[in-house]
């Protein structure tokens, strides 16, 4: 019993070390983010034109009323969850052999690994118009490879393949460089036991590697998570919205900046603010992030 009691206080220790470490950073992010959340979530209250800016009228919850009974916002949530779940799946699945092989490259290591991040260094609006052009009709080069005429951007479900694969393509280095650095952590030692014991090399994945890097798959996967449930610049290069590809984002955008609507804009950045806080909070429960 003294000896669990021991255990407890070095861990309740630990847990105040690692607090008292992290609290620097944690204020500056308070400091720098706590207004324009707060801010938001009063001006989301008023009904409020900023092209009439001396009427802005209390209304309490209306504007939210107003957005979750409004198609367009439960159409953009559910474009935005497609696009989120098939490029994250997709991604994982790209990255994962991605990390391997940068892991495992002896021969120019370094110059793999930079060609391999490459894309992921690239800006976003301008790899979204790089493959804006590839998928033109006219001047892609798409079409010609695959020897069809389709004009990929004016149907809602080619529109979003083209989403999908220009996330994919920039984004599938970041999750391959986190996997990256989960395997380093594997112990070749165990690797090594399990090749003496007899376990072929898919066995060795599945029983050691796997588990190791357990907790970097699942960081990877919440970050590019919160990541791509704010898509916005991608879709803005490549379709504006158009053929029902519109993402909360840009109802956002279109609300807030277009419509110069401060009370109603401010409601739908909320929103988008407690869906992403929802989806951290459900991957830490239920991936037991912190126990890891």
């Amino acid at each position: 019993m003294p000896r669990r009691n021991k255990e407890h206080k070095q861990r309740r220790n630990e847990w105040y070390r690692a607090w008292l470490l992290c609290a620097p950073a944690v204020l500056v992010l308070i400091l720098v983010t706590a207004y324009p959340i707060l801010y938001a979530i009063w001006l989301s209250f008023f009904q409020y034109d900023l092209r009439f800016p001396d009427q802005r009228i209390f209304i309490g919850l209306d504007n939210y009323l107003s957005i979750l009974t409004s198609a367009v916002w439960w159409q953009a949530l559910s474009n935005t969850l497609i696009l989120t779940v098939s490029s994250v799946t997709l991604e994982l699945m790209l990255a994962f052999p991605l990390a391997l092989i940068m892991y495992h490259t002896l021969l120019w290591r370094h110059a793999v690994r930079a060609a391999t991040l490459l894309p992921y260094v690239i800006t976003t609006v301008v790899a979204a118009f790089a493959w804006k052009f590839a998928f033109d009709p006219t001047t892609g080069f798409i079409n010609a490879l695959l020897g069809m005429e389709q004009a990929w951007l004016t149907q809602r479900w080619s529109s979003f393949l083209v989403i999908i694969l220009t996330e994919i393509w920039k984004t599938t280095p970041f999750m391959a460089l986190m996997l990256l650095a989960g395997l380093t952590l594997v112990p070749n030692e165990l690797i090594r036991a399990a090749r003496v014991d007899g376990a072929n090399a898919w066995q060795r994945f599945i029983k050691i590697t796997v588990p190791m890097v357990k907790p970097a798959i699942l960081v990877a996967v919440l970050f590019r998570t919160l990541d791509a449930f704010r898509i916005f610049d991608t879709v803005f290069v490549l379709t504006s919205g158009a053929q029902d590809t519109e993402t909360v984002s840009m109802v956002g955008y279109n609300t807030l900046i277009v419509s110069l609507n401060l009370g109603l804009g401010s409601a739908v950045s909320v929103l988008i603010f407690i869906s992403m806080l929802v989806i951290s909070v459900l991957f830490i429960k239920g991936f037991n992030i912190r126990n890891l």
